[in-house]
């Protein structure tokens, strides 16, 4: 499918143009939430509107009749279904904006609070706001998890640590029924919904790396094996790496999320799994910038390029870049048949570009990353060496790392998390930089793993539709991207000025 024009999207949405039914369509206002059993049709190419443009998603296997679709029906027995919390409109994800028109229309009633996850304890009054501050504020969902940890087979997992909760503002930790001590111990954390797009990209394994990196990307030791087909699997798809495939997630998050009191059949996985593999989502427009995507855009902007182009390659080189050149646009500068806001901005964005390319900066202390043989501080780095795969802007190495979100002393300040006390044993080997006594507001992949050496540490996430689905991280610390950059200069003491930041935002909208 060729690139679509955005007039002719408009008109389709006003009805002006005659198209086949249901292809192309334009979204705006109520009509771009999603509701369990709606019913209706998502278009084969659809856009939103957003904070600083628009959204297109793209349906490569055409339009999607939503009703009896297992993404988009209630399939437990709390009324969500996938789709609440993978919005089209904001990318697949979900954006703290949609949570809270929902809060303001439906309160409670609305599945998206549902008791289990979607407020800060189930004990709470769950008729107030104050029960739901986590989600509201931040877009963060409750995930709890079996303490000591399991494995995929239900088995304890003889954990490296012992774990003690310092604060819990959100009160479940130290709940009796739900919390770190009572019959049933877990432990509650609280984390953004990754986005259901763009899904080759987080499946498929590497290849196609250049011989002096290959080690370093083609490392499988991190890497589970899917017990159902006894393959390596990628652990990017949830950001402690515990969903090893698309099966296996869908099955969890029925369990949990849903509350289904059957696990999903056959046909329910299969259907979920066939929507999630081709759909596609990326900033098609921006106000001030105009068209991503049509004639002299750089060429990976938009959904048709990640729907074109091929999954686990590495861009962090000079001749691959990862979002391709941007070096129309620093033209476009000079360009006098262009409006001057315009020019401007497509000039910020190429800089921003180049910034993101190209500007070194010392990466120190990470955990699972300097202590890979990189050294410490690794003085070669920039923002395309852990944000390096093509199309995408995630990490292409197998495995995790402690960027600083959640662990002291380098997480932004977080007074409504839960706050844990790590206390790792002697025999175990110890977080590379923080030591045996580590205080964080989630755990991560140790989680999971019960290893002293994962403490904190999340997988990278995808750079795509970022526009539609803030606030930023795991934890959502970051409200805005300007946030996000920011955190970027502290925790790296890169030296930003307010330009190359400015620039870099810029830069991160388009994508």
């Amino acid at each position: 499918m060729g690139k679509v024009s955005i007039a002719r999207i408009i008109l389709i949405g006003l009805g002006l143009v005659p198209v086949a039914a249901n292809t192309q369509g334009y979204e705006s206002g109520d009509s771009t939430w999603r509701m369990p059993n709606q019913g209706g049709t998502l278009p084969a190419v659809v856009e939103y509107p957003n904070a600083t443009g628009r959204i297109r998603i793209l349906n490569t296997d055409g339009p999607v009749r939503t009703e009896g679709h297992a993404f988009f029906t209630a399939l437990g027995t709390n009324g969500r279904a996938c789709v609440s919390c993978h919005q089209p409109a904001d990318g697949m994800g979900l954006s703290v904006d949609s949570i809270r028109r929902q809060w303001q229309r439906y309160g409670a009633a609305d599945p998206l609070f549902a008791a289990i996850d979607g407020s800060n304890c189930p004990s709470l009054r769950q008729q107030e706001a104050a029960s739901h501050s986590l989600l509201l504020n931040k877009g963060l969902f409750r995930v709890f998890l079996p303490w000591p940890p399991r494995g995929a087979d239900g088995s304890v997992i003889k954990a490296e640590f012992d774990i003690e909760v310092v604060k819990d503002p959100a009160g479940c930790n130290l709940d009796p029924e739900y919390g770190l001590y009572s019959r049933q111990p877990m432990i509650s954390v609280y984390r953004r919904p990754r986005p259901v797009a763009n899904i080759k990209y987080l499946t498929e394994l590497p290849h196609g790396v250049p011989p002096h990196e290959a080690f370093f990307y083609n490392d499988k030791s991190l890497l589970p094996r899917d017990p159902e087909t006894g393959q390596f699997v990628s652990l990017q798809l949830m950001s402690d790496g515990r969903g090893i495939s698309l099966r296996n997630q869908a099955r969890d998050a029925a369990a949990t999320h849903l509350q289904v009191a059957q696990p999903l059949t056959e046909a329910q996985l299969q259907q979920i799994v066939a929507f999630e593999r081709q759909v596609y989502a990326a900033q098609s427009y921006d106000h001030v910038g105009g068209d991503l995507t049509g004639p002299g855009a750089p060429p990976g902007l938009g959904p048709e390029a990640l729907r074109d182009g091929a999954p686990a390659r590495l861009g962090n080189n000079p001749v691959n870049r990862i979002f391709g050149s941007f070096a129309m646009w620093l033209a476009a500068a000079n360009d006098p048949t262009l409006p001057v806001a315009q020019r401007e901005f497509r000039a910020s964005v190429a800089r921003g570009a180049e910034i993101f390319y190209a500007r070194r900066f010392l990466i120190a202390d990470v955990g699972a990353y300097n202590d890979k043989g990189l050294g410490n501080p690794f003085n070669r780095s920039c923002g395309s060496g852990c944000h390096n795969t093509l199309l995408m802007g995630m990490d292409l190495a197998p495995g995790f790392m402690d960027l600083g979100l959640n662990n002291w002393p380098w997480a932004n300040v977080q007074t409504d998390l839960p706050l844990f006390r790590v206390s790792c044993h002697p025999d175990a080997v110890p977080q590379s930089y923080l030591g045996r006594v580590i205080y964080t507001h989630d755990p991560g992949r140790a989680l999971i793993t019960g290893k002293c050496r994962d403490v904190g540490a999340t997988m990278t996430q995808q750079s795509r539709a970022l526009v539609a689905r803030a606030p930023y991280f795991v934890n959502g610390s970051s409200a805005d991207l300007r946030e996000m950059v920011d955190f970027y200069d502290r925790r790296f003491n890169i030296g930003y000025t307010e330009q190359e930041k400015q620039d870099l935002v810029n830069f991160m909208r388009t994508l």
